[in-house]
């Protein structure tokens, strides 16, 4: 196939690699494939992955999946759409079953770009550029096309920002992914049932670079900064309580952006319910924390409790003092009514409750949507006054718990599935 245009282009299928078995040394396989100084090697992951043993029997396919997935983005029915430990966000977590023996599963290369790598070093002879390329589906797009998933001695991409077109209309968020489109381009002469799994792109020798090069992860966008961090589906899923957090400093801006979801949520008489006390000040917290923590113990000693149960109990507290940043969220009765009988008050009271707390799970599945990990304590709860006094709040905030928030040390352990029918009744 050739491609007119500034470069003439040509792309040309390698027929003949046979059957890839564990062991095999894809540069070796390709010697005869006429490879010139200049040419981009667009070989398929599969490949790659059996030539590694990166193999599994069927049976494992889900556990393979679990194994490689980093994050569960999406699911629908027996779809799972993950991301990988690469940073890749794909269908299964890449397990594929195509391709491969009956009963057997692949999965991706265990670091493409260096897969990449020792391609390109064994074919030596000439200077190439390799891309392992595997097939993705897009979002808003129905159909798969091949993206790169490693390379070496490639440019992956062209930055366009801050220069300017034809009109002198100056660019501002204009890069283009070299390396897909030269991976997606080889796809329309490998197919994917020819039984073609490399392909040479010639004409480009000027996106050859000396040295093996950035590889695959300037193309692949951090999942801080991904827009549709999770499916519609699991949003709400995404949220778990994280009691080991990371050094890594909070964004203000997104325990803000947090907040805003949290003010959301449905409230009686049209009212506002829900404050949000954001503790940034150091000394503040450690200020709050241990007046919570005597107030604590204090009760404790009251109710009978040793010392030394005290000591074990108050531990639980460390979960928001290891965390890098707390939100005291408060109840404010401002706009309830006022009944002649205490039943009515009180239910007229539960019905805030309820609504701060819809605000409070509003707010910890935004932060989840940042990629900020939290964990709701009660604690404030039990000592009100001694909250109030120290945050100077109003006597009419209700402290309704505190908030730990950070980034998770480490991906949350699977949750036991329920199953909703045990938490339902039909009337």
């Amino acid at each position: 196939m050739t491609i007119a245009g500034p470069h003439r282009v040509e792309v040309i299928a390698v027929e003949g690699v046979g059957e890839v078995r564990p062991g095999d040394d894809i540069a070796a396989l390709l010697k005869d494939a006429g490879i010139q100084d200049g040419d981009i090697v667009v070989v398929t992951s599969k490949i790659v992955s059996k030539a590694e043993g990166r193999i599994r029997r069927a049976p494992d396919r889900i556990q393979a999946i679990e194994d490689e997935t980093e994050r569960v983005v999406a699911r629908r029915g027996d779809t799972v759409i993950s991301q990988t430990r690469h940073g890749f966000v794909m269908a299964a977590a890449g397990v594929d079953a195509s391709n491969t023996d009956p009963g057997t599963v692949l999965l991706l290369p265990e670091d493409p770009d260096a897969s990449a790598g020792r391609i390109r070093a064994g074919l030596a002879a000439v200077r190439v550029g390799v891309i392992v390329s595997d097939t993705f589906g897009r979002p808003w797009r129905n159909g798969l096309t091949d993206v790169a998933i490693g390379v070496a001695g490639l440019r992956p991409l062209d930055d366009f920002r801050g220069t300017s077109d034809a009109y002198g209309n100056q660019l501002s968020a204009t890069v283009t992914a070299l390396a897909d489109e030269i991976a997606g381009a080889a796809e329309l002469v490998k197919g994917k049932l020819a039984g073609v799994p490399v392909a040479i792109v010639r004409g480009l020798s000027h996106l050859v670079t000396d040295d093996d090069g950035p590889g695959v992860r300037p193309l692949v966008r951090a999942a801080d900064d991904d827009l549709f961090r999770y499916g519609s589906r699991d949003v709400v899923f995404a949220r778990r309580t994280i009691r080991e957090f990371s050094d890594r400093p909070v964004d203000p801006e997104a325990v803000r952006r947090a907040v805003a979801a949290g003010i959301a949520a449905p409230a009686p008489h049209h009212t506002t319910p829900w404050r949000f006390v954001l503790v940034e000040s150091p000394e503040t917290r450690t200020k709050l924390l241990d007046a919570m923590r005597e107030a604590w113990i204090e009760d404790l000693r009251g109710d009978g409790f040793g010392e030394q149960s005290i000591a074990k109990r108050i531990r639980r507290g460390d979960v928001l003092r290891n965390a890098p940043y707390l939100v005291v969220p408060c109840l404010v009765m401002e706009g309830s009514h006022t009944y002649r009988d205490a039943r009515r008050n009180a239910s007229e009271r539960e019905m805030f409750v309820v609504a701060t707390g819809a605000g409070v799970e509003n707010f910890l599945i935004q932060l989840a949507v940042e990629g900020l990990g939290s964990a709701w304590v009660s604690s404030t709860m039990f000592c009100r006054p001694v909250v109030r006094a120290v945050l100077d709040l109003p006597d009419s905030w209700d402290p309704m718990g505190c908030v730990a928030v950070g980034h998770a040390a480490a991906p949350p352990a699977d949750r036991a599935p329920r199953d909703p029918a045990d938490f339902i009744v039909t009337r």
